[in-house]
């Protein structure tokens, strides 16, 4: 049985979610946990298999919680939050930054027609990531060497890059903050980004990614030109390509792999429309999507990186593209910055 601590500061949604757990077989409950206090002493007494963390609570939030959890006693955590809240959106992202693995929505009330769906999807998540081996992560204090130059020349590829496109899962949205902080807004391509995360947290994700960068993040639209210095994060629902002449396009194809949106689709697009003149980088994440088209976009003469195993999360998607051969360069997340200001530069 997974064993899972539940942090929640309200009685009857710890009875809740005890409930949701206890209706299948391989899960339940390991503790309870009334605060976020509560919640970094019991993650060391009874070392559950998978954290169920809210966000807000009393004498320590849930952002704060997981960054001591993961400073002294590294295990697997899942964030429940309510995607209508501004302020759970922004402590929830922190809490990703700060080594949760995903994000689900708070169930909603029994009489409620989407909570099977949303029960059925919070115990999917929690069996997930209770597999997913998670590292320590150093106090915000102790500063790590800097990472090397990386392996490549601004004249590396010997031509223009006009375009970079990124496809990222678990662990993905900590990776992308990582990036997208250290290039400039003059870059000179715009960057397309696929990221799967959990309905309804997806315009949470382009706010708190605007946040940290010089770059402007937006949702991308469909029949938009894309412009440099802009990043486009696909929306939830909706497979996104582009066209030779830079406009986005949206549809509802569901893809071969069963996810919209899809990496691969769009790097299939981008193959098909800038092909050696893309930049195409897949980041932590589990599964296969994007890296059979990473290597269709190698084949075409693009420019091709894949997270390495060391910062990945999971190193199911960047794992399998280095396997295929589709990745160039297998890099850091603070290497794939560098990279991208390297081939692509200001403007």
């Amino acid at each position: 049985m997974i064993r899972v601590l539940i942090a929640e500061d309200s009685a009857a949604t710890r009875e809740y979610l005890v409930s949701l757990l206890d209706a299948d077989p391989a899960l339940g409950a390991a503790g309870i946990a009334r605060d976020g206090m509560e919640a970094v002493e019991q993650a060391e007494r009874l070392r559950p298999d998978v954290i169920l963390m809210d966000v807000h609570m009393p004498r320590l939030n849930g952002f704060e919680a997981t960054r001591l959890i993961m400073e002294r006693v590294p295990t697997p955590i899942v964030v429940v939050s309510a995607s209508y809240s501004r302020d759970q959106e922004a402590l929830t992202f922190e809490a990703l930054r700060a080594g949760a693995l995903a994000v689900v929505e708070k169930p909603p009330g029994p009489d409620h027609p989407g909570q099977p769906e949303s029960a059925r999807k919070l115990r999917e998540t929690l069996r997930l990531m209770a597999e997913v081996k998670v590292v320590r992560r150093w106090p915000r204090r102790v500063h790590p060497a800097p990472p090397g130059p990386p392996p490549v020349s601004a004249a590396a590829p010997g031509r223009p890059l006009r375009l970079v496109a990124i496809g990222a899962s678990t662990g993905g949205p900590a990776a992308l903050c990582e990036i997208l902080e250290e290039l400039p807004g003059d870059l000179e391509a715009p960057i397309l980004v696929v990221q799967h995360i959990a309905p309804g947290f997806t315009q949470g994700l382009v706010e708190w990614l605007d946040q940290g960068t010089e770059l402007v993040v937006k949702l991308a639209q469909d029949g938009e030109h894309v412009r440099p210095g802009t990043v486009y994060v696909a929306p939830e629902g909706a497979q996104m390509g582009i066209t030779a002449a830079g406009r986005i396009q949206l549809d509802a194809d569901p893809g071969s792999d069963g996810f919209r949106p899809s990496a691969s689709h769009l790097l299939a697009a981008v193959t098909r429309a800038y092909g050696r003149s893309a930049l195409g980088v897949i980041l932590t994440g589990m599964g296969r999507d994007g890296a059979q088209a990473l290597l269709h976009l190698r084949e075409a003469g693009g420019t091709t990186i894949a997270q390495d195993e060391a910062t990945s999360v999971v190193f199911g998607m960047p794992g399998e593209a280095v396997r295929l051969g589709a990745a160039q360069y297998v890099l850091s997340p603070a290497r794939i910055a560098e990279t991208i200001r390297l081939l692509v530069g200001p403007d």
